[in-house]
């Protein structure tokens, strides 16, 4: 086997698309549309701990988040996958909902849970996300 290095990737039919072969030979994937664009580790009260391609936070109260990007995505069009808890806890499981839709330049969010009783706000020990799609 061989190990190519390198510090630049450009595609030859236009410098931003390099496609990759999936398994089995059948399909292709483009490598820049797979990769991961932001993504956070950080505390209910938005405090961040680790962190790609995210400027700050603005607290809004209990687990209500602003996250802004360092480079802003391209459209209001990505996605986000969240995830979070703590140790202990006994809700029926965590959930998330953009509270004001995604923007280019951030997106705001609200965490807690739900338990039978409907949702309830809860600032999570540990939160994460993680942002698809094309950067600006």
């Amino acid at each position: 086997m061989s190990t190519i290095k390198t510090n630049t990737l450009t595609g030859t039919t236009s410098a931003g698309v390099i496609n990759v072969t999936g398994e089995g030979g059948s399909t292709t994937t483009n490598l820049q549309q797979g990769l991961c664009k932001s993504w956070s580790h950080h505390s209910g009260a938005g405090s961040i701990s680790d962190s790609f391609n995210c400027s700050h936070t603005t607290d809004h109260g209990s687990n209500d988040n602003t996250f802004s990007f360092t480079n802003n995505m391209g459209n209001g069009t990505y996605s986000v996958t969240f995830g979070g808890g703590q140790d202990g806890a006994t809700s029926s499981f965590v959930s998330y909902q953009i509270s004001d839709g995604l923007n280019t330049g951030s997106f705001r969010f609200d965490g807690g849970y739900h338990d039978g009783n409907g949702p309830h706000n809860y600032e999570w020990a540990d939160n994460c996300f993680q942002v698809q799609g094309d950067l600006a």
